[in-house]
């Protein structure tokens, strides 16, 4: 590998020299370079680079301070100027190359926002075309009339049939000079360029800057030690780091580009899978609850609920009763597609913990799901008391005053039951994990949908015990396989694959515009028969829902509400004037969502308009229609999700998306939820539909881009698995890999579930 040479940005090697003698307190790991000595990857960048304070600033607000930073962070995708389509060719909606002399250069603002707009003309021996660039009139300066350009990006095609492109990645190569003046490009000229990086977006440092930044310290990488071991590279054909950093900035080829991307992929995945592997060894060491294996608590179930448990719902069960009669704690997911019945697996798991003589604490996501559960809790007998702990109120069953339902009472006196036993499940939101909720013998710590909570206050429960409480972590969002081995690794997955005796699956239609009206005479035919509808509107402005965070600015939280009061108003009003039509949206206070539902579900309110609040666990037995507008900017599992409220009584149900997009790539990734025929299936399909940095969640799971592309590939989480074992095994402290102990203890600081 031919190192890159230093240019633009770098500073003197005096200068240099010097910053790498502060930044080297370890003499031993050093290397001579043409720089001197440099093995501090931590140095900061304005230390090796001239970086301006704006873009100082601009980098750290992305997370990029240090020369490491800088060089792991790796482009989204690759513009291949080598292989090119001649103008003439050109195809609305194809994401291609041109190559073509400047013809025209037109610097103008664009009505009515006066933004600034560059044009050109660009011909070849085949015809013309026209290339705009928004807002960046640094363009108009750059180029030059007569040279030779390349260009790659989406062609689109305005009203009157001419193609175009907006925003391409540009190219510029040699001068057309006076000697070629006759010649026009001709689409056959075999001058190949190579590929250019397009990197993810960097607030503040304008895209044409960002990679000469990279290729200047791109010759340190040759500094870096090398995470994996030698012997895994060579099993799996890995390149080195040096040379993998090198070809994933710089790539020749494609197939170089891809070899780069597929070490770092297994990279991520081997640091996650020891952690994963570390963390299953050291539960096995702790000491926890033990109670004898019986099956006594699924048979006495069955005998109080009105249907049969089902198949995957008993070995669940099983599964959760055996892993009590061990001598170190259980950590077990329970996976299940939405209304497979996960909460009476989970009453199952708190009966026999309370009746061997131990507490369980239930952690729920949000106020009206605590008070669900505490509800479907209250249908079961237990040994001790049942309360709920909310930031709104406290509630206890049974009482002596009222021995059929809960009651009210102060947090204080709840807090004193919890401690001396009396309770013996506690169910709450973030209020159940305050310092002053003290169990006198917490067994079983039961959280629903984990992700939703931060990793220390989960942490906290589990500290404050003398014995480790067994763990049953709960999502109703199914994960694909490569996905639940690399996030829960840690854990033993039990899934609920089938449905309760008579749940029918809602029948999904995508609704065109002009169907609108149609689906809305359904919608009002169905409540006549006796039926009820949820309608689900986003939040203005969002691409995905799922791209969010999960604490909401203020301005989405506005938004949001504005949309659904808006949208209320006019179901309301114009179109379904004869049904009481609720709304339920963030603004709204705990005790008043809950006043809302509690209509809703006594069927004083026909027809309610919500956010994405109720994509979790509220339950309707009366609601057969789920309606969805602008569906696009959902996610299929929370589109999913949504769909699952519905039909939850054993009726047919129907789920109507609404969209107004015609783009041929979200009608098909919409497409796939009247295909899949459960939630694992449409996960599956969601993985391998979308793009690298599109993938569901990537965000709140901390796994990086690349690292989300090798969950598409079943073989590599599951090699660089059998390696991370192989690894323990031998070196079970890391002791002699101690980059990769630093890259897991780093991780084990993170997290104890991936956010």
């Amino acid at each position: 590998m031919t190192p890159i040479a230093p240019h633009g940005h770098g500073k003197s090697v005096a200068v240099r020299r010097n910053v790498i003698a502060k930044y080297n307190p370890c003499k031993s790991f050093t290397k001579k370079t043409s720089l001197g000595y440099m093995n501090s990857y931590d140095a900061p960048l304005d230390a090796v680079l001239h970086v301006s304070s704006a873009h100082k600033t601009a980098f750290k607000k992305a997370g990029i301070e240090t020369v490491r930073d800088l060089l792991f962070f790796f482009p989204a995708r690759y513009e291949d100027f080598s292989v090119r389509t001649s103008i003439k060719n050109l195809s609305a909606g194809v994401h291609t190359s041109i190559e073509g002399i400047i013809a025209s250069i037109t610097s103008k603002k664009a009505y009515p926002r006066r933004i600034p707009l560059v044009e050109i003309v660009v011909e070849d021996s085949s015809g013309k075309t026209r290339a705009l660039w928004m807002n960046q009139p640094y363009i108009a300066k750059a180029l030059v009339k007569g040279s030779i350009i390349h260009l790659s990006g989406t062609v689109k095609q305005n009203k009157k049939g001419e193609l175009y492109m907006v925003n391409p990645v540009r190219n510029t190569s040699r001068a057309h000079t006076d000697e070629h003046t006759e010649r026009i490009i001709s689409y056959d000229d075999d001058t190949a360029e190579p590929l250019i990086p397009v990197y993810p977006p960097v607030r503040g440092v304008p895209a044409r800057i960002l990679p000469s930044y990279i290729q200047d310290i791109l010759h340190l990488a040759s500094e870096l030690p090398d995470s994996i071991p030698a012997s895994v590279r060579k099993t799996y054909n890995l390149p080195e780091i040096k040379n993998a950093l090198f070809h994933i900035h710089k790539p020749s080829t494609m197939a170089w580009a891809d070899a780069a991307r597929k070490r770092f992929a297994f990279d991520e995945m081997f640091a996650i899978q020891l952690h994963r592997v570390r963390m299953r060894t050291n539960l096995s060491t702790q000491k926890s609850f033990t109670i004898p294996f019986s099956e006594t608590p699924i048979t006495d179930i069955e005998t109080r609920i009105a249907f049969p448990l089902t198949g995957a719902q008993k070995r669940a069960g099983k599964h959760i009763l055996k892993d009590f009669s061990l001598s170190h704690p259980m950590a077990r997911l329970l996976e299940g597609d939405v209304g497979s019945g996960k909460t009476l697996v989970a009453i199952i798991a708190a009966r026999a913990v309370t009746a061997a003589g131990g507490q369980t604490a239930y952690l729920a996501p949000t106020e009206i799901l605590a008070r669900q559960h505490l509800r479907e809790f209250c249908k079961h007998p237990f040994s001790g008391r049942i309360g709920l702990i909310t930031s709104s109120e406290c509630r206890v069953f049974p009482s002596k005053a009222r021995p059929t339902e809960s009651v009210r009472i102060s947090r204080a006196q709840l807090l004193v039951w919890v401690a001396d036993g009396t309770v013996s499940v506690l169910i709450g939101t973030h209020a159940l994990i305050q310092k002053d909720v003290l169990f006198k013998c917490l067994a079983l710590l039961i959280v629903d949908e984990q992700h939703r909570f931060g990793i220390e206050q989960r942490n906290r429960l589990v500290r404050m015990q003398e014995k480790q409480p067994h763990l049953l972590s709960m999502t109703a969002t199914p994960i694909p396989r490569t996905l639940a081995l690399t996030l829960y690794g840690d854990l033993d997955i039990s899934l609920l694959d089938e449905m309760p005796p008579g749940r029918k699956p809602p029948e999904t239609h995508i609704i065109p515009p002009e169907k609108r009206e149609s689906a809305y005479e359904f919608i009002r035919n169905t409540i006549k028969d006796g039926g009820q509808a949820f309608v689900i509107y986003p939040k203005i402005g969002l691409q995905s829902e799922e791209h969010t965070k999960p604490d909401k600015p203020i301005s989405e939280i506005s938004a949001s509400m504005k949309a659904v009061v808006e949208e209320h108003k006019r179901l309301k009003e114009d179109i379904f004037p004869e049904f009481t039509v609720g709304m339920l949206h963030g603004k709204l206070k705990p005790r008043e969502k809950e006043d809302v539902i509690a209509q809703f579900r006594a069927g004083d309110i026909h027809i309610l308009v919500s956010t994405s609040v109720i994509e979790v666990g509220i339950d309707i037995p009366n609601a057969s229609i789920m309606m969805i507008e602008g569906a696009e900017r959902f996610g299929l599992a929370t589109l999913h999700q949504f769909r699952g409220r519905v039909g939850r009584g054993g009726q047919k149900s129907y789920c109507f998306i609404f969209t107004d997009s015609k783009t041929p790539k979200t009608l098909e990734r919409l497409q796939a939820l009247t295909k899949a025929k459960n939630g694992f299936e449409l996960a599956e399909y969601d993985l391998s539909f979308r793009g690298p940095g599109e993938l569901s969640g990537s965000s709140q799971w901390g796994i990086s881009d690349i690292g989300m592309e090798a969950l598409r590939n079943i073989k590599m989480v599951e090699a660089a698995r059998t390696e991370a074992e192989k690894l323990l095994l031998s070196d079970p402290k890391l002791a002699a890999h101690p980059i990769l102990k630093e890259r897991v203890e780093k991780l084990e600081k993170q997290s104890l579930h991936f956010e």
